[in-house]
């Protein structure tokens, strides 16, 4: 059966790579994007998760589009990395709005429906990092690692009108943004891995499609490390 599937921040990286295996497996697949175009093949809207109007435009969009929202991937964010003792108050804030409100907005957008249809899926994009910290990222690692327990406690809220919340907190994962990392970190992140390698976005998305699917319907406030090992002993 095809559902409407939201995917947020879908235009590049892990975003597309989700976006486009939901597609390929028939499912009606919108993405917002803030910048640049969407993939060719994929519904587009132009949103910015950190504005409530533009959120509520979105999804309204959407769903005259496909339908009502079934299935949202909230894996919009941004990073401002900078060493905690110089970091200013508004980049901390700034990321917070992004990557945890942004999921918060979207969430609250699409459940009226959801609870409608007594049926629905929440996936949130989250990051080892929540797991295991990282130097320069105390904003980003509060943000990913609050996605945890805002999904859980969604989890328990929907549950019985079959909407499951779960996280996948990837690794190190080869995308545009993982180029930035120097070759002493990447070296470093890997060698923490029991894979000794790096992921791919494929591989994080097929983790997200399983925990979209039906087969996962009694899996829900959980948190799936896609990480090749690394950060799951800590």
């Amino acid at each position: 059966m095809s559902r409407s599937v939201l995917v947020t921040g879908g235009n590049r990286g892990i975003g597309r790579a989700i976006a486009q295996r939901f597609a390929a497996s028939g499912d009606k697949v919108a993405i917002t994007y803030r910048s640049g175009e969407p993939p060719a093949g994929l519904f587009g809207v132009k949103c910015d998760v950190t504005d409530t109007e533009s959120v509520r435009r979105a999804v309204e969009t959407v769903k005259i589009q496909q339908g009502a929202v079934q299935v949202l991937v909230s894996n919009a964010g941004t990073t401002r990395d900078q060493l905690f003792l110089k970091m200013a108050e508004a980049d901390f804030d700034a990321v917070m709005d992004a990557n945890l409100k942004g999921a918060v907005r979207m969430t609250q957008a699409v459940l009226p429906d959801m609870t409608l249809g007594r049926w629905g899926r929440l996936v949130y994009v989250s990051s080892v990092t929540a797991l295991m910290g990282a130097p320069g990222q105390t904003n980003y690692a509060a943000s990913k690692a609050a996605l945890i327990g805002f999904s859980r406690s969604v989890a328990f809220e929907m549950g019985r009108r079959n909407i499951t919340a779960n996280v996948v907190a990837p690794g190190l994962i080869d995308t545009d943004m993982a180029a930035a990392v120097t070759d002493k970190r990447r070296d470093a992140l890997i060698g923490r891995t029991a894979a000794l390698r790096s992921g791919t976005a494929d591989e994080v998305a097929a983790a997200v499609q399983f925990l979209a699917s039906q087969d996962a319907s009694y899996i829900t406030a959980a948190t799936l490390p896609v990480t090749g090992g690394g950060g799951t002993g800590l």
